[in-house]
Order: C-alpha cells, then sequence, then structure tokens
C-alpha cells in the first residue's frame, strides 16, 4: 500500500481531486491532496515545494511509513520534480502535465516547448477559430460533465501569482525517480501530440492517454485510478 500525494495544477485546489480519491483509498491506498498558494505573490516553486515537504512530513510523523507516489496535474509537475529532489518518492506521476527542463522557469516553458503553435494547430484540426481570444470554458470545460461546472466556478482561485513563473527549477538533471506520463487525448491547452512530443523529447518516455480534455482527474476519474493502481 502507498501514500499518494495529490498535486493541483496552477489556480486549482485540492477539490479537483474528489472524486479520484475515494477510488485510491478503496483499494487501500493513502492518499493526501496538497493545497498550493498560486495566488501569494510572496510564493513561488520553492515555497510550494516546502509546503508538500511539511505536509507529507506532518502525515507521517502520525501513521506508518509507505511509499510515496507523487501525482502532479499540469503545472503542478514542476512543484513534483523539486520536491522528489527533497523525499524518498517511489513513483512520479505527471497528468496533462508542463514537464519542465532543468533550469527553466514556468514562464519560459511556454515558449521553449512550442505549446502556443501545438494549441493553435489543435484548433484548426477541431474546427476551432485559432485567433479566438482565450476562453477558459472551451478549453477546461469542454468536456466536464454538466453537473460539475457550476461546482467547479466554486472552487476556481484566482489567477496565479507571477511569482512561480520566474521561479527556476535549478537542477542538472532530471531526479532518479521512475516516472510516467498521462495524456489527454482531447487536451485542447496541451494536445495529445504535444505532449508525447515533449515527453519523447525530455523524458524518453510514451505517454499513457485517456479519452479527456485537460481535467482527466474530473472527468474520468475511474480510469486515471486503473492507471495509478496499475503499477
Amino acid at each position: 500500500m502507498v501514500r499518494f500525494v495529490l498535486l493541483p495544477g496552477a489556480g486549482s485546489d485540492s477539490w479537483f481531486w474528489h472524486r479520484l480519491m475515494p477510488l485510491l483509498e478503496a483499494a487501500g491506498h493513502e492518499v493526501l491532496a496538497v493545497d498550493l498558494p498560486w495566488a501569494d505573490e510572496r510564493a513561488g516553486l520553492a515555497e510550494y515545494t516546502e509546503l508538500v515537504v511539511d505536509a507529507i512530513a506532518a502525515v507521517e510523523a502520525d501513521a506508518p511509513p509507505r511509499p510515496v507516489v507523487l501525482v502532479a496535474q499540469s503545472m503542478g509537475a514542476f512543484v513534483a520534480v523539486m520536491v522528489c529532489e527533497r523525499i524518498p518518492v517511489a513513483e512520479l506521476v505527471l497528468v496533462a502535465p508542463m514537464i519542465p527542463a532543468p533550469g527553466e522557469t514556468p514562464g519560459e516553458w511556454w515558449e521553449n516547448t512550442g505549446q502556443g503553435d501545438a494549441m493553435r494547430t489543435y484548433a484548426v484540426e477541431q474546427g476551432r477559430d485559432p485567433d479566438a481570444g482565450f476562453d477558459a470554458d472551451v478549453v477546461f470545460l469542454h468536456d466536464l460533465p454538466p453537473a460539475l461546472v457550476a461546482e467547479s466556478a466554486e472552487h476556481e482561485g484566482e489567477g496565479p501569482a507571477d511569482a512561480p513563473f520566474s521561479s527556476v527549477w535549478q537542477a542538472e538533471t532530471w531526479p532518479d525517480v521512475p516516472t510516467r506520463v498521462i495524456a489527454g487525448r482531447y487536451d485542447r491547452l496541451f494536445p495529445l501530440e504535444f505532449v508525447r512530443r515533449i515527453a519523447r523529447e525530455r523524458l524518453g518516455l510514451e505517454p499513457a492517454v485517456i479519452d479527456t480534455g485537460h481535467l482527466t482527474a474530473l472527468v474520468r476519474p475511474g480510469q486515471l485510478a486503473d492507471l495509478l493502481l496499475a503499477r
């Protein structure tokens, strides 16, 4: 049995995982979902990392030791790799991720990876206007179950601060931790072929694919649980 530690993407909170958590717990695992202070201009990647490390330590102080499986959504990947440098992690799972490179900031990542061109190309392939302004409903909520759309608005935090985007992942190599990548087949922010390319270039990995957009844990928590449990 393992301790799943779940990190949300930018602007999101632990509610993002609420459909996944009971499935992992039903399989006998412990689950810890950590909130990150995305809107705090005083906090960057280092502060997020410290918060996660402290949250894990607090649990381990009162519970038997278990292997840690760190699961990170989207920009949470930048935090996850830094956590791996601080504590023993049995496995790192990146979901719809911003896969970082050592020495890179989240702000640099977009241009470094060509995300904008990939997003635009996918919009054209789908028959959407590539020049339309950014619409969160179109990019993020297009496949979210209707019952969750209104609920998600209640958990939509302030936009992320500038601080984390200028924080550098100060490392020379990827952490020595078994890593998996999970991509959404219909992700409009990080299109599948884009994630495949970045995963190959930066990690030498082929991502597993779930038939969702960007919000995999909300749309198909059962399929995501199956992948996480197939260790």
